[in-house]
Order: C-alpha cells, then structure tokens, then sequence
C-alpha cells in the first residue's frame, strides 16, 4: 500500500519544479521558433549566432569597468585573420559605418536597445542596409594600430540602450536548469 506522505511530498516537489521551470521560461529571453543552423554557425537557445566562423577562440572576454567612465573591456576579443568574413550575429540594420579614432568600425543596430559593434572591420554593405542573420557584412581589417596584441582579432561589443553587456551572454541558453522529481519509474 502507498504511503501516504510520500505521495504528497512527491506531487508537492512535482508542484514545485514545474513552478520553477515556469519562472525560468518567464525570465529567459525569448527563443526563436526554429533554432536551425544558419551561416556564421549553428543559432544557440538565444537566437544569435557568432560573427566568425568557425566559432572562435576568445582572445580576450568582456571586462566592464566598475564606473562607466573608468577603463575596461566594453567587448570581447575573438580570434580572427585579416580578410575574414564578419557575419550579423542577429539580424539588424547597419547603423553606422566608418574610421573611430585610427580603426574601421561597423554597427548593427538590431532593434529593441540592441547594438552590435565591430572592430577592425571594412564593410562590404552601405549604412541602413538591412542584414539577415549569418548575412556577411563585412571583413577583418587590418587595423591602424592593433586591438589585440598580435593583430588578429575581431573585437565585438553589445549595447542595450547606452550600456555595454557581454556579448557572450547572447549565445547560450543561460537560463537556469530544473531537476525534476524522478520516482525511479523508467
């Protein structure tokens, strides 16, 4: 015979996990409806993809000052040559292309708050082209004076709004994961 606290603690834990995996899908960002393998590498839980293919090492990760006005990482710094191509890691519309200080620079603006920038890059599509994701919106350039200390990477920045957010957190599901009860049932 079933006792009887045991099943009420298990419909109790059972209550409390599907309670906690609905707050999680509640607080994660939205998932597109079809994750499927794009150009510039397969789309991740949240929807964006990397600007380089294949996906890269990071040479260097997002490192925000303390103060906004203080220095610090506003990006991250991805293994990349010269001539490689640089893809839309969401789609969005090209905000902004052009020399900043003594290095090629592109924005994507994608909508929402978000932007993204890259840096050394020359542009291969006009400002207020429209770019699918994965679309190639340009090549690493060889900068006037390097960003990474052997010259070869891709610096890529996000802002929501006017504040810088690692871009890394775009792709992956960080959302946190449930254990559900299990009562030993296969």
């Amino acid at each position: 015979m079933d006792d009887p606290h045991r099943t009420a603690r298990t419909r109790a834990a059972s209550y409390l996990a599907v309670a906690l995996a609905l707050v999680g899908a509640l607080l994660a960002p939205p998932v597109p409806a079809a994750a499927r393998a794009l150009p510039g590498g397969p789309a991740t839980e949240s929807g964006w993809t990397w600007p380089l293919e294949p996906q890269p090492a990071v040479a260097h990760p997002f490192d925000p000052p303390a103060r906004p006005w203080l220095s610090g990482h506003r990006g991250v710094d991805l293994a990349g040559a010269p001539g490689a191509a640089v893809r839309a890691p969401q789609a969005g519309t090209v905000s902004f292309s052009g020399w900043v200080v003594d290095r090629p620079v592109v924005t994507i603006d994608h909508g929402g708050g978000l932007r993204s920038s890259f840096e050394p890059v020359q542009a291969m599509v006009p400002v207020g082209s429209a770019v699918a994701q994965g679309e190639e919106f340009g090549v690493v350039s060889v900068p006037g004076r390097a960003h990474c200390a052997d010259g070869a990477c891709l610096h890529w920045g996000v802002r929501r709004g006017e504040d810088y957010v690692d871009p890394l957190a775009f792709l992956g599901d960080h959302r946190p994961s449930v254990l559900l009860p299990w009562d030993g049932t296969p």
